[in-house]
C-alpha cells in the first residue's frame, strides 16, 4: 500500500514564492532577531574536552514482543531508554572485567 503525503501541494499553497526568489539580504527583517555583539561573544563558554557524541548505528535486532509492547507502552523514547539500559549494562561488565 503507497502512503499517502502528509503535506499539501500547490493548490493550497499561499506562498509568493517569486516574491521570496526576488529578494535580497537587505529585503529580509531580521528585527526580532538580536544582534550578535562582540560582547555576547567575549561571555561565551569554552567548553574545553568536549566528547562528541559517537553516531548511532542503525541494526536489526530480535527482542521479544512483549519486551517490545511494555517499552512502547512506556511512552515516546523507549528505543533510547533501551539503549540507556544496555549502555549500562555494558558499562558494568567494563567495570567487573580486568
Amino acid at each position: 500500500m503507497k502512503k499517502r503525503s502528509t503535506t499539501k501541494k500547490a493548490e493550497t499553497d499561499q506562498t509568493d514564492w517569486k516574491r521570496i526568489d526576488a529578494m535580497t539580504d537587505k529585503d529580509i527583517d531580521f528585527s526580532d532577531i538580536p544582534e550578535a555583539t562582540p560582547e555576547m561573544f567575549s561571555r561565551a563558554v569554552l567548553r574545553r574536552n568536549f566528547k562528541p557524541i559517537p553516531r548511532k548505528k542503525q541494526l536489526t535486532l530480535r527482542v521479544d514482543s512483549d519486551v517490545v509492547d511494555w517499552y512502547k507502552k512506556q511512552g515516546p523514547g523507549y528505543q533510547t531508554r533501551i539503549n540507556s539500559l544496555l549502555r549500562a549494562y555494558m558499562k558494568e561488565h567494563q567495570r567487573s572485567t580486568p
